[in-house]
């Protein structure tokens, strides 16, 4: 039986506003925080020498009793199928994700014992987590890979237009995160009428937007 090993504590509140994947914001900084069970520092003996690490986790807001062969990926506008294992879909047999974060820090010692501080993932707040594992760069780095109908959709970026006086309630820390975010284009790709305000919470603050073209506008921020 698999079962939680850790959970993660992230800016992210709910679903929306996540990257699509981890590393497209390299500024998000997360902790994983282990369940009572595992937090024995000696598991974490020698994890110091890596930079990264796979972190194995569970799509807990996707849970199904039903599964389906082909599904609609967000970034190809969501009127065309693909093979679900062909995407990384959270709708998925299994709901079961995998995602590559920066170790930016390991404390051993702290009153939730010991805690991975992680750059890049791209996880709710509270998820679920199996697994951490270390990333080996001599093995699983492959430069010339193809990555299919996904190379296309990676091209996509907006140019974000923040008021100096929205830019002010942002803390300094989380400034280039959010940007980063919002470049990324938090909407669902089938969406695109620019009279609609949109609106995702990340690190306290809730993030109210609106899209005309390639131009993403902070019409808001509310703490």
């Amino acid at each position: 039986m698999i079962r939680p090993i850790a959970h993660i504590h992230s800016p992210f509140p709910g679903k929306f506003g996540i990257p699509r994947q981890s590393g497209l914001v390299k500024d998000i900084e997360s902790e994983i925080i282990f369940d009572p069970e595992y937090r024995c520092p000696d598991a974490l003996r020698g994890l110091e020498g890596y930079s990264h690490i796979w972190i194995i986790w569970e799509f807990s807001e996707a849970k199904r009793d039903t599964w389906s062969p082909t599904v609609r990926p967000p970034r190809l506008g969501g009127n065309k199928r693909m093979g679900v294992f062909a995407t990384r879909s959270p709708f998925r047999p299994n709901p079961i994700g995998l995602s590559l974060a920066k170790i930016s820090e390991i404390r051993l010692h702290t009153e939730k014992g010991p805690v991975i501080c992680v750059k890049g993932a791209d996880l709710m707040d509270g998820t679920p987590i199996f697994d951490v594992k270390p990333y080996l760069p001599h093995i699983e780095s492959i430069p010339d890979a193809k990555g299919g109908f996904s190379e296309k959709a990676a091209l996509h970026s907006l140019e974000v237009c923040i008021s100096d006086e929205l830019l002010e309630i942002i803390p300094v820390a989380q400034r280039n995160a959010l940007i980063e975010i919002l470049k990324q284009d938090p909407r669902p790709s089938y969406q695109n009428d620019p009279s609609r305000i949109y609106g995702f919470y990340f690190a306290d603050m809730e993030i109210m937007f609106r899209t005309d073209g390639n131009i993403l506008t902070v019409t808001d921020i509310k703490l």
